[in-house]
């Protein structure tokens, strides 16, 4: 895996994936106008635990309509400021979804498949949840 980042301007900079992609980082405390590299941490570790939960929802033949994973992270007070905990809390809406799937999804993800919170396991606490919504069927008429 390959991927550069480029200095823009004052504290942006351009990051662009191996495959292409760019995304902006921006480490200014005022005024930013994108994500924080370690905003960027947080979100790369729900992203990637999201698309394990769908996937194996899906495979598991549940009608999965959304998923949200709300973010908290705690960082050191002293630098570097490292990340001390992560929590991930999933929302998953869906029709008739077995909380028994939904657990396991979450758990094979922490356990087994998210690179990404697996890998900041090694020095950061992570901890996962879920919650089951029912969809909301619309009538019209």
């Amino acid at each position: 895996m390959q991927a550069k980042v480029s200095w823009h301007n004052d504290n942006t900079f351009i990051g662009t994936s191996g495959s292409g992609h760019s995304v902006v980082f921006d480490g200014n405390k005022d005024n930013s106008s994108a994500p924080s590299p370690m905003e960027m941490v947080l979100m790369a570790a729900g992203a990637c635990s999201s698309v394990d939960v769908v996937s194996i929802l899906k495979k598991a033949r549940q009608q999965v309509l959304d998923c949200e994973v709300q973010l908290s992270g705690e960082r050191a007070d002293s630098v570097p400021k490292v990340f001390t905990s992560i929590h991930l809390h999933f929302v998953v809406t869906g029709i008739d979804l077995s909380d028994k799937q939904v657990e396991r999804a979450v758990k094979l993800s922490a356990d087994k498949y998210c690179s990404v919170s697996i890998m900041l396991s090694g020095s950061v606490k992570v901890s996962h949840s879920f919650s089951v919504k029912a969809a909301q069927l619309s009538t019209t008429a």
